[in-house]
């Protein structure tokens, strides 16, 4: 019986992810001959498995424009970027950015072996390769953002906070640090650390999973998380099998957010935004709080808007009636603000 209900709830949450057909475009939302594409740059290839991005560069004919760079969420198990092309067309046609919209490993692939911190690692490359090729495509590799939503979101977190703890090893109990993707010619993950080359100017957080110690210990390795039968794997740890938050809980920390926020006399972070939905219950309004609270505490620039009345994953393409989403109708609403956020970073003299 047991078995029959969890059926029903992958079910039902398969039907809400993917959603419905995506209705038409509303005038404004996506205006082509504002952009030019790069379709599915390929930017690394951990172990064979091919990853890339899609390059939105205006056509408004600036010699150069700041980069946002966006990742999607799904609980790092399902989607792709594709979820977020809506949104990167919206950025792009209402704003003055490059927009990169960034492909990464996901736990159930590689016959589901992919660990958290390659996860991290790819995000980690992709911003590397961004800062090392985004002028080929009109991109200031001096000025960039990253951006996410739910696991997305963890993943520009990160940037922000680890980007600094970079090692050829890569992580284990013992570094807790990462080895990148991708790495400039000539260049080791501690020659990138000593140059900081993984900083960014600004941070866009969409109702993050920052706490991934905190959903270990709740059962996120577990049939209690369903996105593992949606992803097409069984469910596992995090870091293999051999490992788990009652065993290495260091070793969870240092892939959340939530543990690895420096104060900002050690290191300063970028100005970030966090939003989230008043009626999110899977990343509460007082979750995104906890974090805000956490990183003002340590003396850093961050600001917090709550949209009303919406519910999780309303920058998502597409429409969604089991959710109660459609990019279309709940989107722009924080799309504009974040924007707002962008402009006051990067365009401050035209505010």
């Amino acid at each position: 019986m047991k078995y029959l209900a969890r059926y029903f709830v992958v079910v039902l949450l398969g039907a809400m992810l993917v959603g419905c057909v995506t209705p038409p475009e509303r005038p404004g939302h996506n205006d082509p001959s504002r952009y030019s594409l790069a379709s599915n740059v390929l930017w690394a290839s951990p172990d064979g498995f091919d990853l890339t991005m899609d390059i939105y560069t205006p056509t408004s004919g600036k010699p150069s424009y700041p980069v946002l760079m966006i990742f999607h969420g799904g609980g790092w198990l399902i989607n792709d970027k594709s979820k977020m092309d809506q949104a990167a067309k919206y950025f792009v046609t209402k704003g003055e950015y490059v927009i990169c919209n960034v492909d990464y490993r996901l736990l159930a692939d590689q016959d589901n072996t992919v660990t958290m911190d390659q996860i991290v690692a790819d995000t980690f490359g992709s911003v590397l390769w961004v800062k090392d090729n985004i002028q080929r495509y009109r991109g200031d590799p001096e000025r960039l953002a990253v951006t996410g939503d739910s696991a997305g979101a963890h993943l520009a977190a990160m940037v922000v906070n680890r980007g600094h703890r970079l090692s050829s090893e890569g992580y284990n109990a013992q570094t807790l640090s990462f080895r990148p993707t991708y790495l400039p010619s000539n260049s080791s993950a501690e020659t990138v650390a000593e140059n900081n080359s993984l900083d960014v100017q600004a941070a866009l957080l969409s109702y993050g999973a920052f706490d991934t110690y905190k959903r270990g210990e709740d059962g996120f390795e577990t049939w209690k998380n369903p996105f593992w039968a949606l992803g097409g794997a069984l469910p596992r740890g995090i870091f293999g099998d051999e490992f788990s938050p009652m065993s290495h809980p260091e070793m969870y920390k240092g892939v959340s957010p939530m543990h690895t926020i420096p104060s900002s006399t050690q290191r300063s972070l970028p100005p970030q935004l966090l939003t989230v939905g008043s009626e999110d219950t899977l990343t509460t309004p007082a979750l995104v709080k906890e974090y805000l609270a956490k990183l003002r505490g340590a003396g850093h620039n961050a600001q917090y808007w709550e949209y009303l009345g919406q519910r999780h994953a309303y920058l998502d393409s597409g429409h969604n009636k089991l959710l109660g989403v459609s990019f279309a109708d709940n989107a722009p609403p924080a799309l504009d603000v974040m924007l707002e956020f962008l402009d006051g970073v990067f365009y401050p003299t035209n505010n």
